[in-house]
């Protein structure tokens, strides 16, 4: 299976839920800062890597995982069946200052559980379904 986590920028909650699903950030506890800065493409990507598929590594299971920021885009999001399905068959962000970046840490610390929840979650569907394509609309878990 092919795992493809999204978020608006491609680089804060999509990056963190790939970095968890790869088992380089732990399920068990919040993250500190440190690790977050040091989890790859945290922050580090711009405007013009938006709607860029980024390979994140091979799950325990030998799942590929990818990451996409897909921007306000109201196509994408639709798309992204027929995106897999085609892996499946063969502001500029560097700009932000030093408040900002750590008000970026509190608020991905205080996400963290959410985006565990997320990454649970799909990881759970996944071992259940026998679609061959399945995108999931994880919007806040109860």
């Amino acid at each position: 299976m092919i795992f493809i986590y999204n978020c608006f920028w491609g680089t804060h909650s999509s990056s963190l839920a790939s970095a968890i699903h790869l088992n380089k950030l732990p399920f068990d506890r919040i993250t500190t800062k440190e690790e977050i800065l040091k989890t790859d493409y945290f922050n580090k990507l711009s405007y013009k890597d938006m709607g860029r598929v980024i390979y994140r590594g091979i799950d325990e299971e030998g799942n590929k995982v990818f990451t996409l920021g897909r921007g306000s885009s109201k196509v994408l999001l639709p798309c992204l069946e027929n995106l897999i399905s085609v892996f499946h068959n063969e502001c500029n962000l560097k700009e932000i200052d030093f408040i900002g970046v750590h008000l970026l840490l509190i608020g991905s610390q205080q996400a963290y559980q959410h985006i565990v929840k997320v990454v649970k979650q799909t990881k759970e569907t996944a071992k259940t379904t026998k679609e061959p394509v399945l995108v999931l609309n994880n919007r806040p878990l109860g």
